[in-house]
């Protein structure tokens, strides 16, 4: 693992690279950026930000989520993929939300799982972004780079990749450094071709380092 001094680099260095830190989805209710999420499975955050302002134009309410045909639903929602099974699930999590917490998006980790459609991701990113909880969103993104930086063991498990991400990053940096992550997989070390040379973090990189 990384030592602590490392990890100090990468993060001041992604903090300088990406000032603000923040989740790409856009949304003005909370329920709005849960929904969000649930549509980025296997999707875009730039498609799920396309799609969802006709979304939220047709369904403007909590209840009226609650009481749309999951069908009509999925006519917003067709190009974000998946689109019955997530329909099905932002319907349901609305009738959950307003039976079981009172209309509010709930702000633990127990409770956040048990709503349909709803993991350890999305819930971290709740816990995060709405709560202001130290959070370990362990996307694709995060999974991919924190193995070749070397700060994780290369898991591709986003539960074990979160454990050991809770041992090396302070709590404090931990769902802005998420974000980060998210977009430096998009700029810098893509799933496929990532740009090593001139890579800001490759003092620090494992697999740049491995390169040479």
């Amino acid at each position: 693992m990384k030592s602590k001094a490392a990890v100090k680099r990468i993060i001041e260095t992604l903090k300088g690279i990406y000032p603000e830190g923040l989740c790409s989805l856009q949304y003005e209710k909370d329920y709005e950026l849960l929904f969000a999420v649930r549509l980025s499975a296997q999707c875009t955050d730039a498609r799920v930000n396309q799609v969802t302002p006709a979304l939220y134009v047709r369904f403007p309410t909590l209840e009226s989520f609650a009481e749309a045909d999951p069908k009509e639903v999925g006519e917003y929602i067709h190009s974000c993929g998946f689109y019955n099974g997530k329909a099905k699930d932002m319907v349901l999590c609305a009738q959950r939300l307003l039976s079981e917490f009172g209309g509010k998006v709930p702000g633990t980790m127990a409770e956040l799982t048990s709503l349909p459609g709803v993991g350890r991701k999305t819930a971290n990113l709740i816990l995060g972004d709405i709560y202001g909880q130290p959070a370990y969103v362990c996307d694709t993104h995060c999974i991919r780079i924190t193995g070749r930086l070397g700060m994780t063991d290369g898991s591709k498990d986003p539960l074990q990749v979160e454990k050991q991400l809770r041992e090396v990053l302070p709590p404090k940096e931990s769902n802005n450094f998420c974000h980060r992550m998210v977009l430096f997989g998009r700029d810098t070390c893509t799933a496929r071709s990532p740009k090593c040379e001139g890579c800001p973090l490759a003092k620090d990189c494992n697999m740049a380092k491995a390169q040479k």
